[in-house]
């Protein structure tokens, strides 16, 4: 085991309150996590993120807050950066300033992701292309995932984890 793995096992396992190794579910106490719980899977396998504001606060539009995120839409991101080997990085997460909705940022179902060559083609060759909408091309992954390349990012709807295809 390598002293990352240690250190950070040691450290989540005091975290949960157990010192068995740290697996997602186990982090999750339901279906929504803490910006803590977030931070720690998405770091696990390698995902970044970016905030204009350098910030995680929910409340401020300059800030990228993973707080009040669903569990499945963590799952979803760590699952599309493992599968495709893609760098991967989260650009918007549930602070405000995004559109309202069910299946919204601030419900925690969507993230937004920078543009990269190895992200771009992943998605366009792997998903089903469904057609242009007034935001941008939208593809659909196997799962019924939704990503929509709104130009500047990609707008990504977590319906599931994607865990299984």
């Amino acid at each position: 085991m390598s002293a990352w793995i240690r250190r950070t096992t040691l450290f989540l396992g005091t975290l949960a309150g157990a010192t068995a190794l740290w697996s997602a579910p186990a982090m999750a106490a339901g279906p929504f996590l803490t910006q803590v719980q977030a931070t720690f899977q998405l770091t696990a396998v390698g995902v970044t993120w970016t905030s204009s504001g350098r910030c995680t606060d929910r409340t401020r539009p300059s800030c990228t807050s993973f707080d009040n995120i669903r569990s499945d839409t963590v799952l979803g991101i760590t699952t599309l950066r493992t599968a495709s080997g893609c760098a991967v990085n989260i650009s918007g997460g549930t602070e405000a300033g995004h559109a309202a909705g069910t299946y919204s940022h601030g419900n925690g179902y969507k993230v937004d992701i920078s543009h990269n060559a190895c992200v771009d083609g992943y998605i366009t060759a792997k998903f089903t292309f469904l057609g242009r909408t007034g935001f941008g091309r939208r593809y659909q992954a196997r799962s019924g995932n939704l990503y929509t390349d709104e130009g500047s990012h990609w707008d990504i709807v977590f319906y599931t984890c994607g865990c299984s295809g």
